[in-house]
């Protein structure tokens, strides 16, 4: 059996020595493996770097993928990882790069006459840094999927100008505590931004309402009235209605309308009605 100390020398060397060959290998058996989705060029590209990297790691301080030596590994596969990751390749589909060198260094090594310790040791290498790709596009998926989901939440809570000092809010779909929180905000910015006294929330898409979403209801209500504004919720209709009578929940002095149409009369009646109060007391409209 060959000395430790010699093994990690005597695969640097090996690496370096048939390196353009088994580029090309690795390169052909990822390709041939994600036919259609990565182009040779790409792969070169990337599994050249990585190679490099990983050969320099080696003859540097051996096998430890942990250690300082493997920094520059770790970071062109978070890389790898990542590109992966947004273009929709599964882990597996990702780790496979990393994992088909193995199988391109297996009968190099084994032509080599190399001590079957060195296949162990830099094959459990390659294993680890296989599962950091693993990990690394497990953690970029769930960042797309944040990011999607707040993106998705953005869209479905969209805050409208309906009139000169009249905003509107058509809600559509289930309303948690999350999705209060961006209905908040939007509202609170609109009213300042548009310069609006009257908001509108349309429930006419919310297919229930329970304790909780009512609680939610008037906490965007409460806080849209501390910024000076009178607020509406309209799509009231019938089972609503009797939803909420059942449960005893009490909306308080909040206007309640059935339909976006009562709502908007009601909130420009308002406005006429605040516009006669200054014109009487004599101040400017």
């Amino acid at each position: 059996m060959a000395d430790k100390d010699t093994l990690t020398p005597r695969l640097a060397g090996l690496l370096t020595d048939r390196r353009d060959e088994l580029i090309a290998r690795w390169v052909t058996t990822v390709t041939t493996t994600l036919a259609g989705r990565l182009t040779a060029a790409e792969a070169e590209r990337e599994l050249t770097e990585v190679y490099d990297a990983v050969t320099a790691a080696v003859a540097q301080g051996g096998l430890s993928t942990r250690g300082e030596h493997f920094a520059e590994t770790r970071g062109l596969l978070a890389e790898l990882s990542r590109n992966r990751a947004r273009r929709g390749f599964s882990p597996t589909e990702t780790a496979f790069g990393v994992f088909a060198l193995k199988e391109v260094l297996e009968p190099v090594l084994a032509e080599d006459g190399a001590d079957v310790t060195a296949y162990l040791q830099f094959f459990r290498a390659l294993d680890d840094l296989g599962l950091y790709t693993v990990e690394t596009h497990a953690k970029t998926r769930e960042e797309i999927i944040a990011a999607q989901a707040e993106q998705l939440l953005e869209l479905s809570t969209p805050v409208v100008k309906l009139w000169d000092g009249v905003v509107g809010v058509p809600l559509v779909g289930t309303l948690d505590s999350a999705r209060t929180q961006v209905v908040m905000e939007k509202l609170l910015q609109s009213l300042i931004d548009l310069n609006s006294t009257h908001a509108i929330i349309d429930i006419t898409g919310v297919p229930a309402v329970d304790t909780q979403v009512a609680q939610h209801l008037l906490k965007t209500v409460v806080a849209a009235r501390m910024m000076g504004a009178e607020v509406t919720i309209s799509g009231i209709r019938p089972q609503i209605a009797q939803t909420i009578v059942a449960l005893g929940i009490e909306f308080g002095d909040i206007a309640t309308k059935a339909t976006l149409a009562d709502a908007l009369r009601h909130a420009l009646n308002q406005i006429d009605r605040q516009k006669a109060a200054v014109a009487r007391s004599g101040g400017l409209v």
